[in-house]
């Protein structure tokens, strides 16, 4: 996939996520290829993502993630959105319909290998297997509902029934993101995976 996208006329909305301190931006061209994402708690983190370093130097936005066509940007001032919005919208449009740089190397490779890896270090070959359905599951049927918020929710690693998942964008930091974990995710896995016995977030410490 080009890592550059297309010159052109781009509309781009904002649409507002269950984190408050995070909003999607949707786009009418692709950035992305479908399945993949890729989540920026920082400028370092960014340094694939020309796209994403430019947005770090507003002062307010504290991280980037970007899917096939949205950018979800969360912010760490008391500003309000609708005093942002317009200016990360204008930002966006006019960096895109230039035909700026989204990433310098396309990341799905690298979230393929990162799969891979992550599946493979689960230990035996059972558990491999089992890592793998768990694997597929998020991304058949929680990536794109998750999405629609902004976000992603990703494998990290499964060890004795218990997965371990990585919040992403809007998901990382939302105060409902822990009740979509247990109630949601967890019930999905356990119901089609046997072996899972719970799920667990990486940073989240929160009791449920």
């Amino acid at each position: 996939m080009n890592t550059t996208a297309p010159a052109g006329s781009v509309s781009i909305y904002a649409e507002a996520s269950p984190n408050p301190e995070s909003m999607k931006f949707v786009l009418n061209t692709q950035l992305l290829s479908d399945g993949v994402s890729v989540d920026y708690p920082d400028t370092e983190a960014a340094a694939n993502s020309p796209l994403a370093q430019e947005l770090f130097k507003f002062d307010y936005v504290s991280r980037v993630f970007i899917a096939q066509n949205f950018v979800t940007v969360t912010k760490n001032s008391d500003l309000t959105w609708t005093h942002l919005i317009p200016e990360l919208r204008t930002f966006l449009k006019s960096y895109v319909e230039s035909g700026g740089p989204i990433f310098l190397v396309d990341p799905v490779t690298e979230h393929r290998a990162a799969q891979q890896e992550a599946a493979g270090a689960a230990g035996s070959e059972e558990d491999q297997a089992t890592a793998q359905k768990i694997i597929d599951l998020l991304d058949n049927y929680v990536r794109p509902a998750v999405e629609q918020d902004g976000g992603n929710i990703t494998f990290k690693s499964y060890n004795e029934g218990i997965v371990t998942v990585n919040l992403q964008g809007s998901c990382s930091g939302c105060p409902s993101a822990t009740v979509t974990l247990k109630s949601g995710i967890e019930n999905l896995l356990k119901r089609m995976v046997p072996e899972v016995k719970e799920v667990v977030a990486e940073g989240v410490t929160a009791s449920f």
